[in-house]
């Protein structure tokens, strides 16, 4: 009889100790959860990556970015809980301090080249540190002018995701979840046609930050609402020749460059994912493609334009009034060199172009994809 009790004790034991392990087995599980869904999966930037060691080295873009960001390792975050810039003249309200703090946002994006290009795990501190105050401290205001610098932030956590600590990566993906599902219902909350801000420069920047959110956390029912609202934005701001509304607003060159960068930028994320939005058509028949080759000529110098002298918006008028650089006088093609440089990573045709421009690209661009679109 006793021997009976022991057994049955002993098994008794025996599942305790298998359901302990069992229960073990699925925290573990659980806690391993967030850290699948926090990857990154846009790899917006190719390189460092694919790379060589040696070349990553010698590169003199690559010295460049890494050693300004050296002289920055000991930076403290600067994260706002507001950004306003949209509509106010240096000096005004916050415009300052705002500036100030998104020069963060740069520097994320440069910290993690850097971490990328050289495997210091000093950068990737820098990276944590200021990312991880950013995305607990910003509150999104849904104002794309005053947030598109986010960019940067987005690219640093799909650069170092995966070697974030897991408090870090889970509250940036967080952050991110809530800017790009706001814009999304922001958008969708909009009667159609849309109008106003939701078909000029300002939409540009809402759909580059909807598609870079939902590319990098690999949210397919994001990546889907990107798609719809780039074409449908296409369709709304290009015409069939590939002039823009922004240009017929603010008969600015400007305005053109602005509202085409961000929309090349989104354009980029999607390739990464064997989507080519350079071609897409809108419902008009107009492309990205269009609008790129319409500036060309001005890009080239073979065309010349006045800048904003038909604007009928007072704030152009004001600023030239201030005397800040590019409201008045001939457009400036060098100011596209960032867009054509861009470009030329989506198709080749560009390249000549963007080195007409500048010889080399932004450091920034020139680590994150140094390689020849193709």
């Amino acid at each position: 009889m006793a021997r009976k009790v022991r057994s049955m004790q002993s098994r008794a034991a025996a599942a305790r100790s298998w359901r302990a392990a069992y229960v073990m087995l699925l925290a573990g599980a659980a806690a391993l959860l967030p850290l699948r869904e926090a990857q990154a999966a846009m790899n917006f930037c190719a390189a460092p990556a694919l790379q060589t060691s040696e070349r990553t080295h010698a590169d003199p873009g690559v010295k460049a970015l890494v050693s300004n960001v050296q002289a920055h390792l000991n930076e403290q975050p600067h994260a706002l809980a507001k950004l306003h810039t949209e509509g106010t003249l240096p000096h005004e309200g916050i415009y300052d301090q705002s500036v100030e703090a998104e020069q963060d946002l740069d520097l994320l994006r440069d910290a993690a080249l850097a971490w990328r290009a050289t495997s210091d795990d000093r950068f990737l501190k820098l990276v944590d540190r200021l990312l991880y105050a950013w995305v607990t401290t910003y509150q999104p205001s849904f104002n794309p002018i005053d947030e598109t610098h986010f960019e940067g932030l987005i690219l640093a956590y799909d650069m170092t995701a995966s070697a974030l600590p897991v408090k870090t990566r889970n509250a940036a993906m967080a952050f991110l979840t809530k800017l790009a599902s706001g814009y999304i219902a922001q958008i969708d909350a909009q009667p159609r046609p849309l109008t106003g801000t939701f078909r000029n420069n300002w939409q540009s920047h809402r759909i580059k930050l909807i598609a870079m959110a939902a590319f990098t956390l690999d949210n397919r029912k994001m990546i889907n609402a990107a798609q719809r609202l780039f074409v449908e934005h296409i369709g709304d701001n290009v015409a069939p020749d590939g002039s823009t509304i922004d240009f017929g607003e603010r008969d600015a060159l400007r305005y053109v460059a602005y509202d085409l960068q961000p929309l090349v930028t989104a354009a980029l994320a999607a390739r990464r994912h064997n989507r080519n939005w350079l071609q897409e058509k809108g419902a008009n028949g107009a492309t990205l493609l269009a609008a790129l080759n319409w500036l060309v000529p001005f890009a080239m110098g073979t065309q010349t334009h006045e800048e904003f002298v038909h604007s009928n918006i007072p704030f152009d008028t004001k600023r030239r009034e201030a005397g800040l650089p590019g409201y008045a006088g001939p457009w400036d093609p060098k100011s596209a060199t960032e867009l054509f440089h861009l470009a030329a990573r989506l198709d080749g045709r560009f390249t000549p172009i963007a080195l007409q421009l500048a010889p080399t690209p932004p450091a920034w661009l020139a680590v994150c994809l140094p390689l020849p679109a193709r």
